[in-house]
């Protein structure tokens, strides 16, 4: 399976959190999946960091790249496909992140790990 892991799985899966559910834990660490992470979630962290919503994480955006390599994950650019596509769905979800995320699922043939309910207004496949 290809998985495209949201924010904040990736982050509950950095920090070990327990709000990341044993299924989705094995699904990523299952050898078998490739897990790959969106430029659009570094661009999130490092938002949020920068306003003061991450502070159990402080080295998150500092430390993407090395967190993501050091677990095998692969890094996913957000092409000009992917902003058009993120841009043009008629959904009224405005989270600009969640809409990046959505096209690269569904462009890529990518399963979003999401426990977001609002991904289920996209035409993307989810687990969780």
């Amino acid at each position: 399976m290809k998985l495209l892991l949201d924010a904040h799985a990736l982050l509950w899966w950095f920090t070990d959190d327990t709000r990341l559910p044993a299924t989705a834990r094995q699904a990523i660490a299952d050898e078998r999946n490739e897990i790959f992470v969106s430029a659009a979630s570094a661009w999130e962290i490092a938002t949020k960091q920068r306003i003061g919503k991450l502070e159990e994480v402080p080295e998150a955006a500092r430390r993407f790249a090395e967190l993501v390599e050091a677990d095998g994950f692969l890094h996913l650019p957000i092409s000009h496909l992917h902003a058009l596509r993120a841009g043009g769905y008629p959904s009224s979800h405005r989270d600009p992140f969640d809409r990046v995320l959505a096209a690269q699922s569904e462009l890529d043939s990518l399963v979003l790990l999401t426990c977001d309910p609002a991904f289920a207004d996209f035409p993307c496949q989810t687990f969780w």
